[in-house]
């Protein structure tokens, strides 16, 4: 279900979960990682600017409250840390590190530049603050998604088993839907026609 945007104190509180969630991913991202490295430093920076967006962004017309897409917003955010979790309990197989680093380091790039071109439209659940045609989104309609399979892939080839795949395939179909749910909500505004006419492909160019 869309429902209509709530009044100003849901939408505070929309807003201070964002902010809270993304403070609790920086701090542990920051306990998590024993060496920082370039794509790391710029995951820090990124989570800094969602703090600020958190805070500033504008309140949306239309926001997707469904149950299906909350809990694909939280499997979204959980199965990141699951894999990282589950690694330093049972250690996996590196598969080919260097290109693993080039993976993440691309995805680290690609998700900020993304950011910047939202700005201030970023949100976590599927809503409408306006429509981005920039940047990135020239080329593909969801490209910070694409960012996360490129990183998905890239810190698997780092280091792997067969639960990390698993949360990984879990963290996919929670993408799928939240692609399809965000779409439904954006559909909405009246550039969106001319937008999908001029980009055709969700995330994969020229396949999907």
């Amino acid at each position: 279900m869309i429902a209509r945007t709530p009044e100003i104190v849901s939408r505070r509180l929309a807003d201070l979960l964002l902010f809270c969630v993304t403070a609790t991913e920086l701090v542990i991202l920051l306990l998590l990682t024993p060496t920082f490295e370039i794509a790391d430093w710029i995951y820090v920076f990124q989570h800094l600017m969602v703090l600020g967006i958190a805070i500033t962004r504008p309140r949306p017309k239309l926001r997707d409250y469904s149950i299906l897409s909350s809990t694909a917003v939280g499997v979204a955010y959980a199965y990141p840390y699951a894999q990282v979790i589950y690694l330093r309990w049972s250690p996996g197989e590196a598969a080919w590190p260097a290109g693993g680093l080039v993976l993440v380091s691309l995805a680290a790039v690609l998700s900020l530049v993304s950011l910047f071109a939202m700005g201030r439209r970023f949100g976590v659940r599927p809503a409408l603050r306006g429509l981005v045609t920039g940047g990135p989104y020239r080329f593909v309609r969801h490209p910070i998604y694409l960012s996360y399979i490129l990183g998905d892939i890239g810190y698997n080839l780092e280091e792997w088993n067969f639960v990390t795949v698993f949360l990984v395939l879990l963290g996919w179909a929670s993408l799928l839907y939240r692609i399809h749910a965000e779409e439904a909500v954006i559909s909405q505004h009246a550039g969106w026609p001319a937008y999908v006419g001029s980009v055709r492909y969700r995330v994969l160019p020229g396949i999907w």
